[in-house]
């Protein structure tokens, strides 16, 4: 067997060498193809990267010769080049810098040139050498049978220096390499080169193995690796991909063991197209086509099977700069730009051959990168993907255990067991039946209240008076300055405004009420303010009304020393309005219910129509001014503590 692969071998290393002699590169590597091979390989070689001026290549140099990470500055002015475009001579350098690989090796007490040759020692003990592992894979398969039969007969295994994990992952990185940029010079065919890269990307991929032991190797590692290598020196790559996939900012949630970290992430995106895109969410839904048949592989190589390679270098510039909320925004990026035709398409075969090889008129460089920096993720947005997919997890576990409950019980019963074994998840049950049907009730008693007090005039009425009780009780505490405001308006007062206070008391008893709802709300007096002064302005009228026998006072009449004011204005337009009876008659009215205690709604009534009624008749003798008129209604509003009906009345006045 061994004798059939070595002349297999030696037959596809001929031909890959006769191919590899007669191939051309492109500037980044990649074989030029012919046109009806490109779909094969999916590959373009017509770059549209912008080219940077010699003044901006010196300036970005000189920015990379004093680069500080923790600085806003530099990380701001990195971006402005990113934006324009990365030479591709100073890439490395670039994503050196943003990784801060120099700090990472200076801290870490991991060697890796003695991890390499802690590792050649298994590989020599098993006969393969790190330069040539393709052709070792079927040695390693073989090795790797007999160690699980000599595990199942531990007496008859003997004692070596390698372990079947070690050869497990020997093999699948192996495998992975035959995989990893088959087209790209460095690792094609069995040219010095490309045997060259093989046996770099090995090594990388095996000593972070060995440095994180808890993550190992995993499918997709090889080809970020591969990345790197082309960018970077071989320990230069090692450390850049460490930085990565252990840097919670990059890629620590998209790599572990199981593929558990980026199934998550998966569902996260799910989520996330949901809300973004609703219409193109549910069309691939019924169409069949799930998120993880496209997103997964995108996460996985990190958008390296874009067909133009320049755009996967300006993506990757995006991913080193802001970590992993670049792969969501270039995913939502690469689907936005597909959706009119994905729109069009209504069949799971169509649908998933476009997503999966993206044309090149969506991933050329100056249709792609625009479209990307004009794309927005927040991390906000993320957080509250990821606690979604949380709750729904959690709720999946419940609902499993609560189905593992069920099927035990019903084993119990089956077995024998009583009918008290099936009633925890009858209970269970009632309690979340009760819970449900206790909110709503809450529910449906907030809305018989708030019917009562909108429809109901007489509930509203009842509400109304329990406000104005409690509020009137903290009042009766304090009555002191309310007495001292009483004596100063009552001292002030001549003999003739006395009397008049007293017929006006006479007159509003005489009088009926003058307009009284349905509820028992006072409704009827209202105050017109004219201009005089001839400004072409229009009547303003005022309108007031009161619930119950104590009133609700306004905000501005609480403190004392904004009342006084205008008291003390009110009288000394009571004053000069001596010659105007019907005047100092209305005002003298509104102080009468001042000095005493708060009036019962029919003497309110009478007053107030009496003093709009005597307004009224005297308006044509001579008008107020809009000042005095306004004066006049403040004062009659405070010193009856008549209250305003609504806080639109109150923003007037």
């Amino acid at each position: 067997m061994r004798r059939r692969n070595s002349s297999n071998a030696s037959r596809r290393s001929s031909t890959f060498r006769r191919r590899s002699e007669n191939l051309h590169f492109d500037e980044f590597g990649f074989a030029l193809t012919k046109r009806k091979h490109q779909k094969i390989h999916q590959r373009c070689h017509d770059y549209s990267y912008p080219q940077l001026s010699p003044v901006r290549v010196k300036e970005l140099c000189e920015l990379l010769s004093y680069w500080n990470g923790a600085s806003f500055i530099c990380r701001s002015q990195i971006e402005r080049f990113i934006r324009m475009g990365i030479p591709p001579s100073l890439r490395g350098r670039v994503w050196k810098c943003l990784l801060t690989t120099d700090s990472l090796i200076e801290t870490s007490d991991f060697n890796y040139q003695k991890c390499l040759s802690e590792v050649r020692g298994p590989l020599v003990d098993l006969g393969v050498s790190e330069y040539g592992i393709l052709s070792a894979i079927a040695t390693l398969s073989e090795t790797q049978n007999d160690l699980g039969l000599n595990h199942q007969q531990p007496s008859s295994c003997p004692e070596t220096s390698y372990s079947v994990d070690d050869i497990t992952v020997f093999r699948q990185i192996a495998l992975d390499l035959q995989r990893s940029f088959p087209t790209h010079r460095s690792l094609m065919g069995e040219s010095p080169e490309a045997i060259e890269g093989q046996a770099k990307l090995f090594r990388v991929l095996i000593a972070y193995a060995k440095y994180n032991p808890q993550v190992g190797y995993s499918q997709g590692m090889s080809y970020i690796a591969a990345v790197l290598l082309m960018q970077l020196e071989e320990e230069e790559a090692f450390w850049a991909l460490t930085a990565l996939l252990d840097k919670p900012k990059y890629l620590a949630e998209l790599f572990d063991v199981g593929l558990t970290k980026i199934q998550h992430q998966v569902k996260m995106f799910d989520q996330f197209l949901k809300h973004r895109k609703p219409k193109l969410f549910q069309h691939m839904e019924s169409a069949g086509v799930l998120t993880v048949h496209f997103v997964m592989p995108w996460f996985l190589t990190l958008f390296t099977s874009l067909p133009c390679w320049d755009s996967v270098l300006a993506v990757w510039d995006l991913i080193i700069l802001h970590g992993l909320s670049a792969v969501f925004r270039t995913t939502l990026t690469i689907i936005e730009l597909l959706e009119p035709k994905l729109m069009d398409l209504n069949d799971e075969g169509a649908l998933l051959p476009l997503l999966l090889r993206v044309p090149v008129d969506v991933a050329q460089y100056t249709v792609l990168v625009p479209a990307l920096w004009n794309t927005e993720v927040q991390d906000w947005e993320l957080k509250c993907m990821d606690s979604l997919v949380l709750d729904e997890s959690h709720h999946g576990l419940k609902e499993e255990n609560s189905e593992n409950q069920k099927v035990t019980h019903q084993s119990q019963v089956s077995g024998g067991g009583n009918e008290n074994v099936s009633t925890p998840p009858e209970e269970e049950k009632t309690t979340e039946k009760d819970s449900v049907t206790g909110v709503k009730k809450v529910l449906n008693r907030v809305i018989r209240l708030a019917q009562r007090y909108l429809l109901n005039p007489m509930g509203r009425q009842g509400l109304e008076e329990k406000g104005s009780q409690t509020q009137a009780k903290p009042r009766q505490r304090s009555p002191a300055p309310r007495r001292g405001l009483r004596t100063r308006t009552s001292a002030s007062l001549t003999h003739a405004q006395i009397r008049t206070r007293r017929r006006s008391q006479q007159r509003g008893r005489a009088q009926q009420p003058a307009v009284w709802g349905s509820s028992g709300d006072l409704t009827g007096a209202s105050v017109n303010v004219t201009d005089t002064a001839g400004n072409g302005k229009a009547d303003r009228t005022f309108k007031r009304a009161g619930t119950g026998p104590v009133g609700k006072v306004a905000n501005f009449h609480g403190k004392h020393s904004q009342v006084q004011p205008t008291r003390v204005k009110s009288l000394r337009v009571l004053r000069h309005n001596k010659n105007h009876p019907s005047q100092t008659l209305t005002s003298s009215s509104t102080l009468t219910s001042s000095s005493t205690l708060p009036p019962s709604p029919s003497v309110l009534a009478s007053s107030l129509s009496s003093s709009s009624t005597s307004q009224s008749e005297d308006q044509p003798k001579q008008q107020d001014t809009p000042r005095t008129a306004l004066l006049k209604e403040l004062s009659s509003r405070h010193q009856t503590s008549f209250p305003f009906r609504n806080s639109r009345e109150s923003k007037l006045i």
